[in-house]
């Protein structure tokens, strides 16, 4: 399991901390951040991109990082060529990017014939006061991963990354629970 060191809300500077610390994955929501970011620390860290995917930044986000975890458009698996995870609205909620599961395969199918590297599955749960509440939508990630033959999944925050390694995650991307 890898712990994704997410930076959203850290500056260039307080990176540092992280470097001295041995914290080997950082993960970045915003283009622009992670460009700032990288150009100062580049090769102290492996870099992978967490957040939303624009298919009009998948080329920097394809030249800056080893992975991708929010795969979720055909216009950006078109522009996408480094490895990626697809994400999967497994709520339903509108608010929240992703793949719905009915459409999972035609997509699988089309990431494959562009030669994208698929190598898993993302998820975001509602946000619940209880980190239990996250554990059937990381179940249903898990039993879908294994229905398709993906290995690597991306499940789990600050708030719920005990839970999602229960459930088999690979990746879990923790931020603030890292600096309190």
């Amino acid at each position: 399991m890898t712990v994704v060191a997410a930076t959203k809300y850290l500056s260039v500077d307080e990176l540092e901390v992280l470097a001295e610390a041995g914290v080997e994955v950082l993960g970045e929501n915003r283009v622009q951040d992670l460009e700032a970011k990288q150009a100062r620390f580049g090769e102290r860290f492996r870099w992978h991109f967490i957040g939303h995917l624009q298919s009009r930044k998948a080329p920097l986000v394809s030249a800056l990082c080893e992975l991708c975890h929010s795969l979720e458009s055909d216009s950006a698996a078109r522009r996408l060529t480094i490895p990626a995870l697809v994400e999967v609205n497994l709520s339903g909620e509108e608010s929240k990017s992703g793949i719905e599961p009915a459409g999972l395969e035609r997509f699988l199918a089309l990431c494959a014939e562009l030669g994208v590297e698929v190598r898993g599955l993302m998820t975001m749960p509602p946000l619940t006061a209880d980190p239990v509440g996250s554990r059937p939508y990381f179940r249903r990630l898990r039993e879908l991963a294994e229905s398709l033959g993906l290995r690597e999944l991306s499940m789990g925050t600050s708030q719920d990354y005990r839970i999602a390694v229960e459930e088999g995650a690979t990746y879990v991307r923790v931020g603030s629970v890292l600096w309190r």
